[in-house]
């Protein structure tokens, strides 16, 4: 059994795999770290291997301190992957992003594929047909726009999210909703819309936090799966085995 383990930038999130079949999911605080895991490998005590993928900012040691338990294992830049990086940065690089686009490679073979992942941040991945890996985009995710909206002005409201009752806001409050949730709705359709019109044999994956609300109003077709990403990370750690 594998333990994933992904550190986001707002919580982390964990699944045990057996081969490629989730057992448990998880979703904590950082400040839960080492007490949500020793409660995970108590309930599953097989597992043999922690796998990490880190944005956030959590301290190795706190991971280390399994080491007896378990091996484990912090991915990088340095490990291999099924893709082509042809960032003009590669350094700069997330791993929660190389990982998405790693899973995307595996899992949907000879394809342009185009990872969304709404999360604290909307990151786009590109990846095309032959396996090279072109970039995307990052922009503020749903709680971002909120947070600017009310940080960056005299007067706004910070408000908790909620889809807007109507298109045309008749209030303060109705109008950061439709503006926030309609805008955000309308950035990742309009994003979709460009890479269709320069590529064909090609599929969209969605995932992330707010991936099950979008799957629900985008106008374009989607393959959604908010566990992507835990995925993912079990399938680069697999591929890491096998070709290392």
């Amino acid at each position: 059994m594998i333990l994933t383990v992904d550190v986001g930038n707002t919580r982390i999130k964990a699944a045990v795999f057996e081969g490629s079949t989730v057992l448990g999911n998880f979703v904590f605080e950082k400040s839960e770290l080492e007490k949500k895991i020793e409660k995970i490998l108590k309930k599953f005590p097989n597992c043999s291997d922690l796998v990490v993928a880190s944005v956030g900012n959590v301290e190795k040691q706190s991971f280390l301190a399994f080491e007896n338990e378990l091996n484990i294992h912090f991915l990088t830049h340095e490990d291999v992957y099924p893709f082509v990086n042809k960032y003009a940065t590669p350094k700069t690089l997330g791993i929660d992003r190389m990982v998405l686009a790693s899973g995307a490679t595996l899992q949907f073979p000879k394809q342009n594929r185009l990872v969304i992942d709404a999360g604290t941040c909307i990151t786009y991945d590109f990846i095309d047909e032959n396996d090279n890996y072109l970039g995307g985009a990052i922009s503020p995710g749903l709680r971002l726009r909120y947070e600017a909206l009310h940080n960056y002005t005299a007067k706004l409201p910070l408000l908790a999210f909620e889809v807007p009752e109507l298109y045309i806001g008749n209030s303060t409050a109705q109008a950061i909703h439709s503006g926030v949730v309609n805008g955000f709705v309308y950035e990742i359709d309009g994003f979709i819309d460009e890479y269709r019109a320069n590529f064909s044999n090609f599929i969209i994956i969605l995932t992330g936090g707010d991936a099950v609300f979008l799957a629900k109003r985008l106008k374009n077709t989607i393959f959604a799966n908010s566990n992507f990403l835990l995925e993912s990370l079990n399938q680069t750690f697999q591929y890491k085995i096998d070709n290392d």
